[in-house]
């Protein structure tokens, strides 16, 4: 890069920098000397990372001399520059030829004409194979981007028909829960409706107890329900507040001038940390809880997010165990007022037996307790005498109750001690019985999981080889198309080349030829000329009937030949045309039979699969 530079003095660069410090001058008749300059550099062409094109300057060449340099100036910035790989091939390349042309032999040397045509086609075939080279890399750059851009439509695919089974699952989610909700509430409205009977079993008529419902506030009279048509939110829009000051920005801004300023502009002191540690160091009991506690609220917070985390959609369906079916409801149907008299007195009599348990009840407890409702209806009216006995009779039956309760402890404590045996061996039963309803159930699921996969697995490789046998029939169709282009490339080389040889040698021929001819005729003329000077009027008849006779003679029997090898070629061109025809129509008509015969067996696959499925 060219650039100028400019020397500036101290003056130029004062305004940016200080001056340096001078010593004071010894007298006022010599001017001070500095002992230092400053000097700045300014470029007129700039070369940083921003440029787009490098600045590329003006050149002189000397006579009779060619830079090699030169031969790259068709390379530009974007455009070859920096160079690359294939850059510096093709320089090498250039390198070679021109080292290849300084060792051919001149033009002007005749006798190594032939060396230099067997060097220059040597060179052709070399260079012919180079280009063979090129086209093949192409070819495979192409193939590779192809096989690139195939794979993303595949993924694009696969992406879209994702996102469609995913809609379509959602969308029987939704329905699936809305069908769900749906029975749940009529069950419940059923529910409701048997406790509302069931409340009322005689069918009596019971009238209103207003001082109840007033005192209950959950009654309908404090909480009417909305599906008793009762809706105490309607018309709410009549009891909103509807203020200049609290619906418009200007009211707030007139509501907001006319509070104090420290609602607006809100004081907080910062609170002082509390003491959580003692002298020593030691952290207080009251913080230790505290942290305690805070940790324990954590916990419970994270199980309870981790509770309502939302579910993840499932990756494969799941088989769901269908609940037993609920026993049917008893109905009562009443067909006649018999019928309704039987079932009062059935009511009744069923009254009559409960009262009659509870009086049995109320005796059987009577019988247990007889003898202290004896003593205690004695034990005022007794004399001393018989308080004597009874006291002997009281210290009787103390000894027996205290036998029979000792007894009954060692009987308690033996069957406590059976229950408990008994409530292990139970546990570990019921234990052992659950987990394997769990391991069956889980045995099942991944049984269940393994053939679904199992079937996907056969639709993707089903899938997969389909794809493969379309791309290999692709690829095989391109090979076709490639070795078809390459061979009409060569056939149009090697046409070419012997257009050029047969031309040349026409060429050659004809200018023998005329050399020939020339000579002759010099040669016939001179003979002719001597002839002329000796030839009689005989003679003369005699030239001119040779003559008709060569050129009429000779010219019918050339015309015949031609006719005889036009109709002998006529042959040989119909039966080539019948060949080439006879096969393209038979290569169409298999070519139509395996395009009608590849969707007919992908069919056939896909239908084998779905029976193997079932």
């Amino acid at each position: 890069m060219l650039c100028k530079v400019h020397l500036t003095s101290h003056s130029r660069m004062s305004g940016s920098k200080a001056d340096p410090y001078t010593f004071p001058p010894p007298s006022t008749k010599y001017l001070p000397i500095p002992s230092k300059y400053t000097v700045g550099t300014q470029t007129d062409y700039r070369d940083a990372e921003v440029q787009t094109d490098p600045y590329s300057p003006e050149y002189v060449v000397c006579q009779d001399s060619i830079p090699e340099l030169l031969t790259l100036a068709t390379l530009t910035w974007g455009r070859g520059l920096p160079a690359g790989q294939a850059e510096v091939e093709m320089i090498e390349r250039a390198r070679e030829k021109r080292a290849w042309e300084d060792t051919l032999p001149p033009l002007s040397d005749t006798s190594q004409f032939e060396k230099r045509r067997r060097m220059m086609n040597a060179m052709e075939r070399k260079e012919w194979a180079f280009r063979e080279q090129e086209i093949e890399k192409l070819q495979e750059i192409r193939l590779e981007v192809l096989k690139e851009l195939l794979k993303k439509r595949d993924e694009n695919q696969n992406e879209v028909n994702m996102a469609r089974l995913n809609a379509q699952w959602s969308k029987l989610q939704e329905a699936k829960e809305a069908k769900l909700a749906q029975i749940q509430h009529k069950h419940v409205s059923a529910i409701r409706k048997l406790m509302g009977k069931g409340k009322n079993i005689e069918g009596k008529l019971e009238r209103r107890n207003i001082i109840k419902d007033y005192c209950d506030y959950a009654s309908q009279v404090y909480g009417p329900l909305s599906r008793l048509g009762r809706f105490p939110d309607n018309n709410s829009e009549d009891f909103v507040v509807k203020n200049h000051y609290l619906n418009t920005y200007e009211g707030l801004v007139e509501l907001e001038s006319c509070l104090p300023d420290f609602v607006t502009q809100p004081r907080i002191k910062p609170p002082k940390p509390k003491v959580t540690t003692t002298k020593d160091g030691f952290l207080k009991r009251a913080a230790r809880v505290d942290r305690e506690l805070a940790e324990v609220h954590k916990a419970l917070l994270e199980k309870k997010n981790k509770d309502f985390e939302a579910k993840k959609p499932m990756r494969f369906l799941q088989r769901k165990p269908v609940p037993q079916p609920r026993l049917p409801t008893p109905t009562l149907e009443m067909s006649s007022n018999e019928e309704e008299d039987i079932e009062m007195a059935v009511i009744y009599l069923q009254k009559l037996l409960r009262g009659r348990v509870v009086q049995n009840m109320m005796f059987e407890g009577k019988e247990k307790r007889l003898e202290l409702i004896q003593e205690l209806r004695t034990s005022h009216a007794l004399q001393e005498d018989d308080r004597l006995v009874k006291k002997a009779e009281k210290q009787v039956t103390l000894a027996l109750q205290r036998q029979r309760n000792l007894h009954e402890h060692k009987v308690s404590l033996v069957e406590n001690h059976l229950a408990g045996l008994e409530g292990r061996v139970l546990a570990d039963m019921f234990d052992f019985l659950s987990k394997e309803l769990v391991r069956l159930q889980e045995e099942r699921r991944v049984h269940a999981l393994a053939m679904l996969a199992e079937r996907q697995r056969r639709m993707r490789e089903a899938e997969e080889s389909g794809r493969r046998q379309v791309e290999q029939r692709r690829l095989q169709e391109e090979d076709q198309i490639f070795k078809e282009v390459i061979k009409v490339h060569q056939s149009t080389v090697t046409s070419y080349l012997e257009d050029i040889i047969l031309n040349t040698e026409e060429n050659t021929a004809e200018e023998q030829a005329r050399a020939e001819i020339e000579k002759m005729a010099e040669e016939i003329n001179d003979i002719a000329y001597e002839m002329e000077s000796r030839r009689t009027q005989l003679q003369s008849e005699e030239i001119v009937a040779e003559l008709v006779y060569s050129f009429l003679i000779p010219e019918v029997q050339k015309d015949f030949v031609k006719e005889k090898v036009r109709n002998s070629q006529r042959k040989h061109i119909l039966a080539a045309h019948q060949i080439i025809h006879r096969h393209t129509e038979d290569m169409l008509k298999t070519h139509f039979v395996e395009q009608r015969q590849t969707p007919d067996a992908e069919l056939l696959e896909g239908e084998t699969e779905k029976e193997q499925n079932t």
